[in-house]
C-alpha cells in the first residue's frame, strides 16, 4: 500500500533555524508530558518573521499545514530535538526542503516526528504558502494540485522505516537490536 500525504503547504525560504522553529523560552516544555507535548506544539515557528504570516492561527493549538515547504538548511542553529518535536506536535507530517541542516535531519529521524523530503528542485520559489500539495512515498513525488505540476523528491531511504516506527529507540525495538521490555 503506497504512503501519500496531502494537504496544504506553509512555504519559507533559506537558514530557517530552530530558534525560528521553536525559541529557546519554550524549550522548559516537557514533550514526553502529553500537555506539555500540545502546548509545545502550538509555538511552532512562533519565531518566524512577520512576514511568512501566522503558522497556527490564532486561538488554535495545531496547524492546518501539514507540510512545509523550505530552502536551503532548513534546521539550523542548535541541536534541540525540540525543533522537530514542536513541529510534529503542532501537526506537521513532512517538510520539503532544498537542504537541511545535518542535526535536524538526525532528529527527525530520531524521534520519529516527521518526514524530511528532500527536493531536487528549489520548490520555495515556485510554491505559495496555501497550495494543495500531496507527497507520494512510493513514487518520490511531489505534485501541487495547484499548479497540476510534479516534482521529482530525493528518496527517503533508511531514514523512511526508522520514522514509519516512531523514531530510533521504537525502531531499535521493532527489529530486535534492542529489548522490547
Amino acid at each position: 500500500m503506497s504512503k501519500v500525504i496531502r494537504g496544504s503547504i506553509f512555504v519559507v525560504d533559506d537558514n530557517i533555524d530552530t530558534d525560528q522553529i521553536i525559541p529557546a523560552e519554550y524549550l522548559t516544555l516537557v514533550p514526553s508530558k502529553p500537555e506539555e507535548y500540545e502546548k509545545l506544539g502550538s509555538y511552532a515557528l512562533i519565531g518566524l518573521p512577520d512576514r511568512y504570516g501566522r503558522f497556527i492561527a490564532e486561538g488554535e493549538i495545531k496547524t492546518r499545514y501539514p507540510i512545509i515547504i523550505a530552502g536551503e538548511n532548513f534546521g539550523c542553529g542548535s541541536s534541540r530535538e525540540h525543533a522537530p518535536i514542536a513541529l510534529g506536535a503542532s501537526g506537521v507530517e513532512a517538510v520539503v526542503a532544498q537542504s537541511y541542516a545535518r542535526i535536524f535531519f538526525r532528529n527527525c529521524s530520531a524521534t520519529g516526528e516527521l518526514y524530511p523530503w528532500e527536493s531536487v528542485e528549489r520548490l520555495c520559489d515556485l510554491f505559495e504558502t496555501g497550495q494543495e500539495v500531496s507527497i507520494d512515498f512510493e513514487a518520490n513525488q511531489l505534485t501541487n494540485h495547484t499548479l497540476g505540476k510534479t516534482y521529482e523528491l530525493k528518496s527517503l531511504g533508511e531514514v523512511g522505516p526508522v520514522i514509519d516506527a516512531g523514531g530510533i529507540f521504537a525502531y531499535a525495538r521493532q527489529t530486535g537490536m534492542i529489548s522490547r521490555a
